[in-house]
C-alpha cells in the first residue's frame, strides 16, 4: 500500500500518521500544496490522507489548488481508494461528496472529550466510549449522503463520519503530537477567542500529555480503516 498526504500549510503535517506509516512499512509521500507542488495522479497512491489548515473548504477562489484537490478526493473515493481527512481534510471530503461546509456555532480549540455515537462504525472498533482529543476548527459540515456519524462533542455534533469501509473524516486531531500542537500554537494562536470551547495557549500546551493516549487510538483507527493493507506488506 502507498499513501500520499496532501498538506496545506507548513505547520499541519501528518504528525503521528507518519509514525503509523513508518511502523507499518507503508511508503508515504507528501504533496505540499502551499508550495504549489502538483497533486498526485490517481494511480500514484492507494491511500489519500488530507490534512488540516486555516483555510475553508469553500475557498476555491483564493487557492488555485483547492478545486482540483476536491475533485481528486471525489475521484479517489469513486475509485475505491482509502481516504482519510483530518479537520479541513474531513470538510473537503464532505464537500467532495456534496455536503455543505459552513461556520460552526462555536470554535473548538483545545482539548475536549469526544463521544462515540451508539452505532459507531467498525472503523472505531476498539476505541473507548469517550476520549479526549485535540481540536482546532471554526467550521463544520453536514454529513454527506450515505455517511455514518461516528462521534460528537458538546460543541459540534458531526465530529467524525465514515462512508462505506474505506473513507473516514475526522474533525478532531487524533494525529496530534507535542510538536504538532506547539506548531499550531505558534502559528495560529491569533485565532483563539473567548468562546466556551476555546482554551488559552498555555492550557493547550499543558495538555500535550493527552498525545500519549491518543496515539494508540489513532493506530487502531488506521489499522481498522486500511484492513490487511495496513500491514504495508
Amino acid at each position: 500500500m502507498r499513501m500520499t498526504v496532501l498538506q496545506h500549510v507548513p505547520f499541519e503535517g501528518p504528525a503521528a500518521i507518519a509514525d503509523w506509516a513508518a511502523d507499518r512499512r507503508v511508503p508515504m509521500t507528501v504533496a505540499c500544496l502551499h508550495r504549489e507542488e502538483p497533486l498526485p495522479a490517481l494511480d500514484a497512491f492507494d491511500m489519500l490522507t488530507v490534512m488540516g489548515g486555516p483555510m475553508s473548504a469553500n475557498d476555491e477562489a483564493r487557492y488555485s489548488w483547492l478545486g482540483p484537490e476536491i475533485a481528486l478526493v471525489r475521484d479517489a473515493i469513486g475509485a475505491g481508494k482509502t481516504v482519510l481527512g483530518v479537520c479541513l481534510g474531513a470538510q473537503i471530503i464532505a464537500k467532495a461528496l456534496g455536503a455543505k461546509v459552513y461556520a460552526a456555532a462555536h470554535k473548538e480549540i483545545g482539548w475536549f472529550p469526544v463521544r462515540r455515537t451508539p452505532a459507531a462504525h467498525t472503523i472505531f472498533d476498539g476505541l473507548p466510549a469517550e476520549f479526549t482529543a485535540f481540536h482546532w476548527h471554526g467550521e463544520t459540515f453536514d454529513l454527506p449522503p450515505g455517511a455514518e456519524r461516528l462521534a460528537e462533542t458538546a460543541g459540534t455534533p458531526n465530529q467524525a463520519f465514515a462512508v462505506a469501509k474505506r473513507v473516514l473524516g475526522l474533525q478532531f486531531h487524533m494525529e496530534a503530537t507535542e510538536t504538532s500542537v506547539n506548531a499550531l500554537i505558534e502559528h495560529a494562536a491569533g485565532e483563539i477567542g473567548g468562546g466556551p470551547f476555546e482554551q488559552t495557549p498555555s492550557a493547550i500546551a499543558a495538555g500535550t500529555n493527552y498525545c500519549l493516549s491518543l496515539k494508540p487510538l489513532l493506530c487502531r483507527v488506521l489499522d481498522n480503516l486500511t484492513g490487511p493493507a495496513g500491514t504495508g506488506k
